[in-house]
């Protein structure tokens, strides 16, 4: 999972200078209003409202729209649409397995964006249930390097859940069950530790090893679906050694 999650990582840090910058806003400000309605609109009190939070600051979001969103959800102010989160399952170029998560107030253009994507870019659909067994709901914490060595993150993290602590490069990456998210995040706190995002996602049991024409495809896809409105997160389980990802970039 090394190439795919550099790969995340990489985009993650491009984003901000990316052309796609307000298309990031506008999710990340829907990711705050969907937590607020979902769990309340106090942070302290709601976990996962607090990561939106944090995420979208993270990535120069204004305050006055994180405030707005949050107080949106949180029924403090009128207004704001009445989210829906939908699984999409395909197959990609090369066999690659495809989750597509949508956050929507209309299902069927949800389905329409999502499905022309897919076909545009040599997917195709899938049967619910097809695809997601393949992959696991895990927390996922991305933790800048600085001058932490590996040893420094597992002290801090082992004992409240965590799975695995994989080496990105500039950044750490840990694992756990996604019910130990925000234990994970807090002791990272605790030991004074600034995390870059804090996140349930969905990993990859099996994966697809890509050469690079098959990752400039499955890159294609993915770039094309996170260019849809309503798609929030797009999930993988290719595996694209750091040679290959090298020669792609």
């Amino acid at each position: 999972m090394s190439g795919h999650s550099k790969w995340a990582t990489t985009k993650h840090k491009k984003a901000a200078l990316d052309a796609k910058r307000g298309k990031l806003f506008a999710k990340l400000i829907k990711n705050v209003e969907v937590a607020a309605r979902t769990g309340g609109g106090d942070p302290d009190g709601n976990p996962t409202l607090y990561d939106a939070i944090q995420k979208a600051k993270k990535n120069s979001v204004p305050l006055d729209n994180i405030e707005r969103a949050r107080k949106r959800g949180g029924g403090e102010e009128a207004g704001g649409a009445d989210w829906q989160t939908i699984m999409y399952e395909g197959y990609g170029p090369n066999g690659v397995a495809v989750l597509v998560e949508c956050l929507t107030d209309n299902r069927n253009r949800a389905a329409g964006e999502v499905r022309t994507a897919m076909t545009r870019n040599g997917g195709s659909m899938a049967d619910p249930g097809s695809v997601s067994y393949m992959f696991n709901r895990k927390g996922v914490v991305i933790l800048p390097k600085n001058d932490l060595g590996e040893d420094d993150v597992l002290l801090a993290v082992l004992e409240v859940g965590a799975e695995e602590v994989n080496d990105l490069g500039e950044n750490f990456e840990i694992v756990s069950e996604a019910t130990d998210l925000v234990a994970v995040r807090t002791a990272l706190q605790g030991a004074g530790y600034d995390y870059e995002s804090a996140d349930a996602s969905f990993l990859p049991s099996v994966t697809v090893a890509l050469d690079a024409d098959g990752a400039r495809k499955i890159f294609r896809l993915i770039d094309a679906l996170e260019d849809c409105d309503d798609v929030q997160n797009v999930y993988a389980n290719f595996d694209i050694p750091d040679s290959v990802l090298a020669e792609v970039d």
